[in-house]
């Protein structure tokens, strides 16, 4: 348990592979079928050739299968599972509980955030029936985690970076219910990321906006506290995300998390090696939408991205002055870094270099996202491509960074382990410190009648198209060894190493299994999700009858869509907890709240109690 991990999304084979020479110690990929993102699903043979890559550097390979079956499909996932246990996979990210009464080999099991963990009790189950680690909620404060990892003994993960969904995880039955699209099926149409107007009972409008529409998540200046806590996997969100994205998150959070344990010696990072960047990482240049911490510190007004669901990248300044051509930006005043503060970015400097290509975003008077590219600057005076209608005063974003992306678009990170290399005689030796071996040159060699140990230096720390990198090189041999002969031996011992490597991928951690360890069943209605009858009897076996069948399969009358954290009471003052003593009468609103777009209408109501608010139709 004080091996701690950096996991890392990979859309495809190529962003998995980015990944991990960008630092992740483990990456999660989608399923050629069955993963919470339809649109992200791999073949067998891509996925097998990224767990080869990842277990030369004994990272780990994690694959989300993690959607709810339907009892026709179980077959067919069942045999899906055998074949990627048979390429090396390190473990499934599984919600449904009806995988746990298939026919399993012996992976282990993840248990996916769709799996609603956000309780000790929840945790618990998931540890005592075996599973290897646990996805927690992202709405979990810091106290919560706490609280989690001192009643459990299971490796925790846990969301460090990425987009917010707005209802708990596998509890969102939203696009499902509007659009036919199960979230919980890989298919989630995003209904929280479009605009609402608001209305309240007497048909006041408090505006179009993306009422439901969150920042995205960034802890990174809390990884210490999370260690601290008991996470020992740091998640970053974002298996439809392009490499670039992949290429940054994954760099930037490597450096956190290197910098937080060099401070906490009993801890050490999952995986072997040590990688170099071409580029300094910052979470602002690619996919932005302004930065949370969510509920990590307890509630707080920074969470909401009501203007736009967009990228809008990193806040530059406020416009200065108008000019026929083009406009000049005012950058590090203090109103500047007032407003950068409010937006969560903290990389405010004087004065920011704006590149020909670069594209810049800002909010029309309407308050609808417009943006340009740049044409070109002259002395001081920023020419977009087309007119663009912006005001004195008006904030100024740069959502593609030119110069940053095309470091991104180009080879930008090594990743090495360091090895020593001994030349003794007639035998050339490697170890990486752990794994070792050896392979006696073929001669005979006839004695050097001059030095030759600066030349045997030079041909031995070739070891550029390997994962490997010499630290030290000994010399102590009085032969003379051809350097072609040397350089055939350097790569064999180099090849016998990562297979050595790759026979000795570290075994999951295994609990013991509890099969009749009770499950913290809330209730029996959809919310357990179950599609398909292994469920319901999983969920027997462990002392929970159960009749509900998932939503997928049988709407409810009246039926909760979302269940969130986020309350729009709370974002227009008019939360009762907060306001002590606040009465309905006194109240700006006059419930119920609705949130309409199109022919979509959304009846809103807030337990307290629970401080969630809780969606439903019109």
């Amino acid at each position: 348990m004080n091996r701690v991990e950096l996991l890392a999304p990979a859309k495809n084979l190529e962003c998995g592979i980015q990944a991990i020479i960008h630092g992740a110690d483990a990456v999660y990929i989608g399923a050629p079928k069955y993963s919470a993102r339809s649109a992200a699903g791999n073949t067998l043979e891509d996925i097998a050739q990224l767990v080869q890559f990842a277990h030369g550097y004994h990272a780990r390979v994690f694959v989300a299968l993690n959607t709810l079956l339907t009892d026709a499909q179980l077959a067919e996932a069942e045999q899906l599972i055998h074949q990627l246990y048979h390429i090396g996979v390190d473990a499934l990210i599984v919600q449904d509980t009806g995988i746990f009464n298939l026919n399993l080999p012996p992976i282990a099991l993840h248990a996916s955030t769709q799996a609603d963990n956000r309780t000790v009790e929840k945790v618990r189950f998931w540890q005592e029936v075996g599973c290897e680690q646990v996805v927690l909620a992202r709405e979990l404060s810091l106290a919560q985690i706490k609280e989690i990892a001192s009643q459990t003994n299971v490796r925790l993960e846990a969301f460090v970076h990425g987009a917010l969904c707005v209802s708990y995880s596998g509890q969102c039955y939203a696009s499902q219910a509007l659009c036919g699209r199960s979230a919980n099926r890989g298919e989630c149409a995003q209904i929280c990321r479009l605009p609402f107007d608001l209305q309240d009972a007497q048909g006041h409008s408090f505006g179009k906006k993306h009422w439901l529409s969150l920042k995205d998540f960034d802890l990174s200046n809390h990884v210490g506290d999370m260690l601290d806590a008991g996470v020992r996997s740091f998640k970053i969100e974002g298996r439809l995300k392009e490499v670039e994205y992949v290429k940054n998150i994954t760099a930037y959070y490597r450096q956190k998390i290197d910098a937080a344990l060099a401070t906490r010696p009993h801890l050490k990072r999952l995986s072997d090696g040590v990688s170099t960047y071409t580029f300094a990482p910052n979470p602002q240049k690619t996919f932005h939408r302004g930065a949370t911490t969510y509920f990590f510190n307890g509630r707080n007004k920074d969470i909401f991205s009501f203007e736009t669901p967009k990228s809008v990248g990193e806040y530059l300044g406020y416009v200065k002055r108008l000019l026929p051509k083009g406009f000049v930006l005012s950058y590090a005043t203090p109103k500047v870094i007032e407003r950068a503060n409010k937006l969560g970015d903290n990389n405010t400097t004087a004065e920011i270099a704006i590149h020909n290509g670069d594209g810049l975003c800002f909010f029309t008077p309407d308050g609808e996202l417009s943006g340009c590219k740049v044409n070109k600057v002259e002395n001081g005076v920023i020419i977009p491509n087309a007119p663009v209608s912006l005001r004195v005063g008006d904030a100024v974003y740069r959502n593609a960074d030119e110069q940053f992306l095309r470091l991104l678009q180009k080879p930008s990170a090594s990743r090495k382990i360091q090895v020593t290399l001994d030349l003794e005689g007639d035998t050339l030796r490697i170890s990486d410190g752990t794994h070792q071996t050896s392979l006696v040159l073929e001669g005979p060699f006839e004695k050097s009648n001059t030095p030759q140990t600066d030349n045997y230096k030079r041909v031995l720390s070739k070891l550029g198209d390997t994962i490997f990198e010499a630290s030290d090189i000994c010399i102590d041999t009085a032969f003379f060894i051809p350097s072609s002969v040397l350089t055939a031996a350097r790569r064999a011992v180099c090849e016998a190493l990562v297979l050595q490597r790759l026979n000795n991928q570290p075994a999951p951690l295994t609990l013991p299994v509890a099969n009749h360890y009770p499950f913290p069943l809330q209730s029996d209605s959809y919310l357990n999700n179950i599609a398909n009858q292994k469920a319901r009897d999983f969920y027997a076996a462990h002392g929970a009858e159960t009749s509900a069948p998932a939503f997928e399969l049988q709407e409810p009358d009246g039926a909760v869509l979302m269940f969130c954290k986020h309350c729009i009471r709370y974002a227009l003052g008019a939360c009762a907890k907060e306001n002590r003593g606040l009465r309905q009468a006194q109240s700006p609103i006059s419930e119920p709240l609705f949130l309409i777009h199109k022919n979509y209408y959304l009846k809103l109501s807030f337990n307290c109690k629970d401080c969630v608010m809780e969606v439903r139709k019109g």
